[in-house]
């Protein structure tokens, strides 16, 4: 079979494990940020993602009960308890009173409290504390330990993330803006490119070379050299920064890509079903519906994927046309940066909005990957 002509096994070989390591190289962070969603900051700030399912050795800083729990035995008062909340199953290796010693003693050793009196804690947080006066405070004493915690999963941060009644913590309304823009700037482009691209496909008009040329040349013009001036347009007509806007901006810089897309697809179908279809009487908007539409579903479906996958992970556009002081009109991706930059050490938090962030066009493009390839491979099947 290697001798058949027209035949690569090496480079079929090669093109498997480009894509293997395209999959392994995305799917592998996607599946460490639903991972940590689960797990708790401290977990996640002690050991990776991968040690999920294992216990994992922590420092915490616990308190004691409060002084007004205190009992007199035998002439000493007395406090006595368990480091640790009910059911959590630890195992102390060290201890210490002070955080500059954290690992200071042994479990079943004794230390004293610079107040007076001592503490002794075991292995499993049991601890008691005894004076010959009575303890004093309103609170009880810190008492730093190194422990090994086992695995904890829990749905609470994607209940700060999406259930939180602070603006803050809560990214529903984020979710549901990023939706607004998303769709929207999906559609519109779609709708534009596709009559353009049939236009250029098929209808004979002069100036057609040229506008192919000029949409060819769009392509490689960066957006950031239209932001400014396209943000001062806006403001100029009454836009402003609004949903009106944005959608707009991203319809004008998808527009290039969509109508290149398309018309090379569209150019692509069998001419003798147009002029056949022309010579029964039909007119070019029935063409165009009837026919080049439903032939053209895999490449819509392409561009779909492209334009929403942009879309949703825009930050720069939003930021630019959209987003503004009262935080009204935040997307998904400006919440993450402000989790990020103010609230970094939350990094459960962080972790699920990020992986709240990337579900959506996850399911998307795993949803339409067949159209995606086809409409791709259109050309070379043809």
């Amino acid at each position: 079979m290697s001798e058949i002509a027209g035949t690569r096994p090496a480079l079929r070989w090669a093109v498997h494990a480009s894509v293997l390591f395209l999959v392994v190289l995305w799917v592998v962070p996607t599946l460490g940020l639903f991972i940590s969603s689960f797990r708790t900051a401290d977990q996640i700030a002690t050991s990776g993602w991968w040690r999920a399912i294992f216990p994992s050795e922590q420092n915490l800083t616990l308190r004691s009960a409060a002084p007004d729990t205190q009992m007199q035995k035998n002439g000493l008062y007395v406090i006595e308890g368990n480091l640790f909340d009910a059911g959590t199953k630890a195992r102390i290796s060290k201890w210490g009173i002070s955080s500059r010693e954290i690992d200071a003693f042994e479990p079943g050793q004794t230390a004293e409290l610079r107040k007076g009196g001592t503490i002794t804690v075991q292995a499993n947080g049991d601890y008691r504390m005894e004076n010959t006066q009575a303890f004093t405070g309103s609170r009880g004493s810190r008492v730093f330990v190194t422990a090994e915690l086992p695995p904890e999963f829990t749905l609470d941060n994607y209940h700060k993330v999406l259930l939180a009644e602070d603006s803050t913590d809560s990214m529903a309304k984020a979710f549901f803006n990023t939706l607004t823009v998303t769709i929207p700037a999906t559609i519109i482009p779609i709708l534009v490119a596709a009559f353009a691209a049939y236009a250029l496909a098929w209808m004979d008009f002069p100036g057609r070379a040229l506008l192919i040329a000029a949409v060819v040349g769009l392509l490689v013009v960066p957006l950031q050299l239209a932001l400014i001036p396209l943000l001062k347009f806006h403001l100029n007509i009454g836009i402003g920064k609004g949903y009106l806007g944005v959608w707009l901006a991203h319809t004008g810089f998808g527009m290039p890509l969509a109508i290149y897309l398309l018309r090379n697809y569209m150019a692509g179908l069998p001419r003798d079903l147009i002029e056949n279809a022309r010579v029964d009487g039909a007119t070019e908007f029935q063409i165009f519906t009837k026919l080049i539409l439903p032939l053209s579903f895999p490449a819509l479906a392409s561009f779909a994927i492209f334009q929403f996958l942009w879309t949703w992970n825009d930050l720069l556009v939003a930021k630019v046309f959209l987003i503004d002081a009262s935080g009204e009109t935040t997307v998904m991706t400006n919440s993450i940066v402000e989790l990020l930059g103010t609230r970094g050490g939350n990094w459960e938090i962080l972790a699920t909005a990020a992986f709240v962030s990337i579900a959506v066009p996850l399911v998307v493009f795993f949803a339409m990957q067949k159209y995606l390839v086809r409409g791709l491979l259109a050309g070379s099947v043809k």
